[in-house]
């Protein structure tokens, strides 16, 4: 019996962060470098987070105990960090604003409201320009989920594009880079609350004396304010979006989607045979007979919007403890500095779960008053937009119990006295956005590579900022450019992985054979990647201002296309 209490109690003596840095050394770094190899060998990133904190968990229990009683103690370790993170409101108000926003975009696809935009665009198109023009501004405006990019435009679109003679491959493509590098830079997305939580992570785990270089105390950073200032700095997202519009505005390609463009010339669709089936889930297809009106799109997702910027704004006034900054923008609510310190200062999880919901609320309220669906149905359909998020919400679950006990470990302590010394400033990011891209190549997951990275990019990037003297604002600017290169490596490696959702989802909207279309966007996609990187990260990491750098870029992949790209 005390042998199974001794199992089944949880016993936190391992000492703190800096002794388990000095006494674990090298082997700190096992959790994530588990998680990472797992990733590879298994392309299963839960399964792989979930074995790296084990580990980690069994590495921080065998300080204070033998073999047996650690291995037992590494899933006691695990479950309580996974409640502790679920315990913290902040995390909880990330969960629920992620489920919220499925089960609102799930209920606008059941009215019709997105198949409504989608039409409006494909009837404004009469040319093949004009067809892929519509197809890019709808996987624009679809900004709120990857996911129901494949879902709309495809259908939609394919017989358009197929009419003027455009290939698969390229409907696959313009449809697959409208659709993660979107929603990752959208504000207001199903992707938002998992990216401020990994940015969140990254920032508890620096050790307290580095963080005294930021000038700021733990709660004034602000999740939400960091995000907004690496938006900028998404080099291959923003690259992504214009090289596909460069594309079709000049009706140049090259490499193998030139090939693809000019086979389309020669075929006559109809007599495809298609063996992929129709992406769209029947569970919310709108009902046959019923009125697709853009509006049932369009008010849920002004609301959610407006209110969400009006939450922003009241909940960060309430959390400023400063009244003379009260006062001064009591003067003048509307005023830049207003604006800037109450969003800055804001629980934007649960501002956006509010607006999330009450516009959930408002799109029942539709869809029951046009006769689309009944009240019991519109909650159905609500709580399966809510199912269609929980692999988030998973990856999340394991997520955070991995950087928890890295930051338990003190990986990110040794990290930083290992490399401070010896890697250049300039490299870092460099490094940063590589790594995330071949994780996320090789798992096909952007969530996965981000919970498995941030954690030691971060603490890295804040140590190599301090060791080369920079303070306040270039630390704090050096550190925006590494999240940056997380948010968007990722985005690159899954964008080209051919084990991606979104990219297996793009080639079945589309009916595009997948290898045919992994075979055509992989070489835009490095030739993006190579531009983000000696273009992008490489110029602004050494001082030159992004304002310079990104018109630049632009300039710079319009010229190359026009040189190396051919009409088809």
């Amino acid at each position: 019996m005390k042998i199974l209490l001794l199992c089944f109690t949880p016993l936190f003596l391992f000492g703190d962060a800096t002794f388990n840095a000095q006494f674990f050394g090298i082997f700190s770094l096992l959790p994530p470098i588990i998680a990472i190899t797992l990733a590879f060998i298994t392309k299963d990133v839960i399964l792989s987070l979930f074995i790296g904190a084990l580990s980690g968990g069994f590495m921080l229990a065998l300080v204070e105990q033998n073999i047996f009683y650690a291995l037992v103690n590494s899933f006691v370790i695990f479950v309580k960090k996974a409640v502790e993170s679920l315990a913290n409101t902040s995390n909880a108000g990330i969960i629920l604003q992620m489920l919220t926003i499925g089960g609102m975009v799930a209920l606008i696809t059941k009215m019709g409201g997105t198949k409504a935009v989608a039409t409006w665009f494909a009837q404004k198109a009469k040319k093949a320009k004009s067809s892929q023009l519509a197809t890019w501004f709808m996987g624009c405006f679809i900004f709120f989920d990857d996911y129901a990019n494949s879902f709309i435009v495809g259908p939609i679109m394919r017989p358009l594009t197929d009419k003027f003679k455009i290939s698969r491959e390229k409907l696959a493509f313009i449809m697959d880079s409208t659709a993660a590098p979107i929603a990752g830079l959208a504000i207001i997305s199903t992707w938002i609350g998992f990216e401020l939580s990994v940015i969140k992570q990254g920032y508890d785990l620096i050790d307290d004396k580095l963080f005294l270089a930021l000038n700021q105390s733990r709660e004034q950073i602000n999740a939400f304010e960091v995000f907004i200032q690496t938006l900028p700095y998404r080099f291959y997202n923003i690259l992504m979006l214009a090289f596909v519009l460069f594309t079709i505005l000049q009706e140049r390609e090259f490499g193998p989607m030139l090939q693809a463009q000019r086979h389309a010339k020669n075929i006559d669709f109809s007599t495809i045979q298609n063996a992929s089936e129709n992406l769209e889930d029947k569970l919310l297809e709108p009902k046959e007979g019923i009125d697709l009106k853009a509006s049932n799109a369009t008010i849920p997702l002004g609301i959610l919007i407006v209110f969400s910027f009006v939450g922003f704004y009241f909940s960060g006034y309430a959390n400023i403890e400063d009244t003379n900054l009260k006062a001064q923008i009591e003067l003048a609510p509307l005023s830049l500095l207003a604006l800037r310190e109450t969003f800055s200062s804001a629980d934007t999880a649960t501002a956006l779960f509010q607006a999330a919901f009450l516009a959930s609320i408002v799109a029942i309220i539709m869809g029951v008053y046009r006769k689309i669906f009944t009240l019991k149905e519109g909650i159905m359909t609500w709580t399966y937009g809510w199912r269609m998020m929980i692999i988030t919400v998973i990856i999340l679950m394991c997520a955070w119990p991995l950087s928890s006990v890295i930051k338990d470990l003190g990986t990110s302590i040794y990290l930083v006295d290992l490399l401070s010394d010896t890697l250049p400033l300039y490299l870092l990011p460099l490094i940063v956005f590589l790594l995330s891209s071949v994780v996320s190549l090789s798992t096909g997951t952007s969530y996965g590579t981000m919970g498995i990275l941030m954690p030691l990019t971060v603490p890295l990037a804040i140590g190599l900022g301090v060791h080369n003297e920079l303070m306040d604002a270039q630390l704090h600017h050096y550190m925006v450019i590494n999240i940056s290169a997380v948010l968007t490596g990722a985005i690159f490696g899954d964008h080209c992985s051919p084990i991606s959702d979104t990219t297996i989802l793009s080639s079945m909207a589309s009916k595009c054979e997948l290898l045919a279309h992994v075979k055509t966007q992989m070489p835009y996609a490095i030739f993006i990647c190579f531009i983000s990187l000696f273009a992008g990260y490489l110029p602004v990491t050494l001082g030159l201002s992004v304002w310079i750098v990104l018109p630049l870029d632009l300039i710079l992949i319009f010229i190359l296309l026009r040189i190396f790209g051919k009409k088809t």
